[in-house]
């Protein structure tokens, strides 16, 4: 017992490292996005429905105020606002999470600007 006590402490400790890297990794990209603003919504909005429709030109306008429009990455909502981003020539952010049976990051997300 006391051994499987030893191994799980050491290996928790390097872990750490892991997740200060993971952290100012994150900050280090976000550092060079400047303003942006959050578009939060569902994940199962379609293209061609109205909300995703309505995400989109919001995302366009968005940058075209100079600010960048920053998501969870995914689809939906997220993809609508991160595509009306890169329809207005603006920065489009996507801040990922793995998940099971989802997608990665959405084909609009500028992968310079993204942590995964």
């Amino acid at each position: 017992m006391q051994r499987q006590y030893e191994e799980g402490s050491n290996k928790d400790i390097w872990s750490v490292f892991k997740i200060m890297g993971e952290f100012v990794e994150g900050f280090d990209t976000l550092y060079k996005v400047g303003p942006c603003i959050s578009i939060f919504g569902s994940a199962r909005t379609k293209p061609g429905e109205k909300y995703y429709e309505l995400a989109v030109e919001t995302g366009k306008l968005i940058t075209e105020k100079g600010f960048g429009v920053i998501t969870g990455g995914g689809p939906g909502i997220m993809e609508a606002g991160n595509k009306g981003a890169s329809v207005g020539n603006g920065r489009s952010v996507g801040l990922g999470i793995e998940l099971p049976f989802e997608q990665g990051m959405n084909e609009f997300v500028n992968k310079d600007y993204s942590v995964d």
